[in-house]
């Protein structure tokens, strides 16, 4: 666990902290600019919300468990559930530490997009990532 702390330690240092910090708040605003642009409520109010964790409430009549299924079987990328009052309510989008990357982000949402079209969602085709992408460079 120290040399794992250490490692996360040096990783930083070497970024620079302002940077890291940077990075996290663009991905965070990609993440809920590419879920609103799918058409998703971003869960809670902009003004308080994490950059690092990003929640969206799952569309009506979504089997919310079988897209986390597909994204992680299809795209090896994990979404979270909620916990609490609003399990199964919403999903939970990381961006942070290694993910808290520009191509991460956008993967995460084309694939996103991909999987709830699989599924039967009707949603702005090819918005997310273009919206991802603005926000991206607007807070960079």
């Amino acid at each position: 666990m120290l040399y794992g702390s250490r490692e996360c330690a040096r990783i930083m240092l070497q970024e620079g902290v302002e940077a890291r910090y940077a990075r996290h708040r663009a991905s965070g605003a990609a993440m809920t600019a590419g879920l609103r642009a799918m058409g998703l409520t971003v869960f809670g109010d902009d003004r308080y919300r994490m950059t690092n964790v990003t929640a969206a409430f799952i569309p009506n009549g979504v089997d919310a468990e079988t897209v986390r299924r597909r994204m992680r079987e299809d795209f090896e990328i994990e979404i979270g559930t909620a916990f609490g009052p609003l399990a199964g309510k919403v999903w939970r989008f990381g961006a942070m530490g290694y993910n808290a990357m520009k191509h991460k982000v956008l993967l995460t949402l084309a694939a996103l997009e991909a999987v709830l079209r699989a599924e039967g969602v009707v949603l702005p085709a090819g918005e997310a990532v273009p919206a991802a992408l603005a926000a991206w460079d607007a807070t960079r």
